[in-house]
C-alpha cells in the first residue's frame, strides 16, 4: 500500500468510509495480533513524526503502519521505498495490479483488501481487471507480461531464467520497466511477509486469497 500516489488522491476517500476497526480500541485489536499496534494518540519521536505525516497524507494512519512504527526505521524506510516507486514510470494502475498478483501468490489477506480497494476507490479499476490482476492475467499484454514476470519472480524465489526475462522483453517492456516490476515484487513481500507474520487487522473491505479467483 502507498501513501504518495501522485496520480490520485487517498485522503478524501478514506475519510468518507468510517471504516470502524480504524478507530477499533487498541487494546482490542492487540489482542488479535502477533505484534502491537501502536495508537498515534500515545507516540513520540520519530514514530510520532512519521504518523503525523501519514495522517496529513490518508486523514488516517492504517493498521499496517501502527504496527511497523514499531521500528520506524523500518516504517520510513517502507514509506520512502513505496514513495518511490510511486513516481515510477509503470504508474498507479499496474503498481496496484502487481500489488494484487503479488499478494495473491504470498496468501496477504491484508493486502488484497488494501490494493483491492484502493484499485477500485482511487484509481478507478474495474471488477474484473482487478479479479484477474490476482490470477497474474491482464488483457492489455504488455501489463499481462508484467504480472506473469512477477508472478514467475516470486514463484522461482528470483530464480529466473533468460526465457522468462527475454518474454518480458519482447512484451515491450524496457530495462527500467522490469527493474521497477523487480522493485514492487520486493515492497509487496516486504508488506505481505510483515502482515502474514503480525496477522494486522484488516481496516479496509475484506478480501481474501483464494476467494472467487
Amino acid at each position: 500500500m502507498s501513501i504518495n500516489r501522485s496520480s490520485y488522491s487517498i485522503s478524501g476517500v478514506l475519510r468518507v468510509m468510517h471504516i470502524c476497526i480504524v478507530n477499533a480500541d487498541v487494546q482490542k485489536l492487540n489482542k488479535m495480533t502477533r505484534l502491537k499496534a501502536l495508537n498515534p494518540e500515545e507516540t513520540t519521536g520519530k514514530t510520532k513524526e512519521l504518523f503525523n505525516a501519514i495522517q496529513g497524507k490518508l486523514g488516517m494512519v492504517p493498521n499496517m503502519m501502527r504496527t511497523m512504527g514499531n521500528s520506524p526505521a523500518l516504517l520510513e524506510g517502507y514509506m520512502n521505498f513505496s514513495g518511490a516507486l510511486a513516481h515510477g514510470t509503470l504508474g498507479a494502475k499496474t503498481g496496484e495490479l502487481l500489488a494484487l498478483a503479488v499478494s495473491e501468490t504470498n496468501v496477504c489477506d491484508y493486502c488484497l483488501s488494501a490494493h483491492s480497494f484502493i484499485g477500485e476507490k482511487l484509481v478507478h479499476i474495474d471488477a474484473n481487471t482487478l479479479q484477474n490482476a490476482r490470477n497474474a492475467n491482464a488483457a492489455d499484454a504488455k501489463t499481462d507480461a508484467a504480472l506473469k514476470f512477477a508472478n514467475i519472480v516470486v514463484n522461482k524465489k528470483g530464480l529466473v531464467n533468460d526465457a522468462d526475462v527475454n518474454a518480458v522483453k519482447v512484451a515491450g517492456l524496457s530495462d527500467g520497466e522490469i527493474g521497477e516490476i523487480i522493485g514492487h515484487v520486493a515492497l509487496n513481500i516486504l508488506t505481505n511477509y510483515f502482515n502474514n507474520i503480525s496477522k494486522t487487522v484488516v481496516d479496509f473491505p475484506e478480501v481474501h486469497a483464494g476467494a472467487a479467483v
